[in-house]
């Protein structure tokens, strides 16, 4: 791996082995029931505040990522090209390889007060899910909200994770001094694909029952209905039955996202697709034929359908990617801050 003779060898200014200190490995397998399996390799980070590129589609600027892999094992998941960076598998590798980087907390916390932060919006869980299986075990998140509560940092999290309701107290706190969105990941409700194409997430009703939590402490949650699956879980029947759902668990908005397909993430889905859908690998080829996003007007008829159901069942379509701000307890009316920008996991 590429951290493993940092010691011996020289680190070049911006590659990833730069990212890691010398001293930064210790491999930990976890024999448990719930950690069976995974490897996890904590290291102490050089840096935690990630400037998105500039040629990015992100719509934010700045990230936060305390894990690198991800439990979830999404087979669509675009982030898993980057495990590539660090010599590590971008299939299985990604799904049981997972980088800690356990001094998160106290890391970004000196950052927020150096003197060039401008305390510019940070988004969490827009590459891996930083409430992954992993956050159970290592509990970075909570000092992470706290570091942000106090240095007012605005912020936000998707995630499709439940272990945020952990931290209802901590976002709270937060929201009573600065700016936070909160969006939960839910692209469809069919049981049987979700065992399939996200078989370490917790399952959907279990993320519609964190909106539901949300709602009752008066936090507003938007939903990321992502991804929209081209042939698996587009028909209109089940584009319906999913924005029902969201909407019955209280969600303030919902946005869809059809599946893209970046390298890395594309090999990975078609191997999926081979060996689950053999029939509909001609039809992806064509749909993903110009590159890693379905046609704009797939993409349109998507959208249009959810926002059309979304306005049936009473709830906002939301931007691109947004998430509703929480409103602090200290507020009597509704939120009136604009939504903040978040993406897929």
């Amino acid at each position: 791996m590429r951290w493993e003779n940092l010691a011996e060898q020289p680190v070049r200014p911006g590659s990833d082995a730069a990212l890691f200190g010398a001293d930064a490995v210790t491999r930990t397998v976890i024999d448990t029931p719930e950690f069976r399996g995974i490897t996890f390799h904590e290291i102490r980070a050089r840096s935690i505040v990630n400037r998105v590129p500039g040629a990015s589609r992100m719509p934010f600027t700045w990230t936060v990522n305390p894990y690198r892999g991800c439990s979830h094992a999404c087979v669509y998941c675009f982030a898993r090209k980057t495990h590539s960076y660090l010599d590590l598998d971008t299939g299985l590798g990604f799904d049981s390889q997972i980088v800690v980087k356990t001094n998160a907390p106290e890391l970004l916390r000196r950052e927020l007060g150096g003197p060039r932060w401008r305390g510019g919006h940070i988004a969490m869980g827009t590459n891996v899910d930083c409430y992954q299986r992993a956050e159970g075990r290592y509990r970075l998140m909570p000092g992470i909200i706290e570091a942000l509560r106090d240095h007012a940092n605005p912020f936000s999290i998707l995630t499709k994770g439940t272990l945020i309701l952990r931290d209802l107290d901590l976002l709270t706190e937060a929201a009573a001094v600065t700016d936070v969105g909160i969006s939960v990941s839910v692209g469809f409700t069919d049981r049987e694909l979700w065992r399939t194409v996200e078989p370490g997430t917790p399952a959907p009703e279990r993320r519609l029952d964190v909106i539901r939590a949300l709602a009752e402490r008066g936090i507003d949650c938007g939903v990321l209905m992502a991804p929209v699956i081209p042939y698996l879980g587009d028909h209109p029947d089940q584009l319906r039955a999913t924005v029902r759902a969201i909407a019955e668990a209280g969600a303030t908005s919902v946005t869809p996202l059809v599946l893209h397909l970046r390298p890395g993430a594309r090999e990975w889905y078609f191997q999926w697709l081979i060996e689950h859908h053999p029939h509909l690998v001609p039809h992806y080829e064509r749909l993903y034929a110009s590159g890693a996003y379905a046609p704009k007007s797939y993409q349109r008829r998507i959208t249009g359908q959810v926002h059309e159901l979304a306005r049936e069942y009473g709830i906002g379509p939301g931007r691109s990617g947004a998430a509703r701000r929480i409103r602090p307890e200290r507020e009597t009316g509704p939120a009136t801050a604009e939504p903040e920008q978040l993406t897929l996991l």
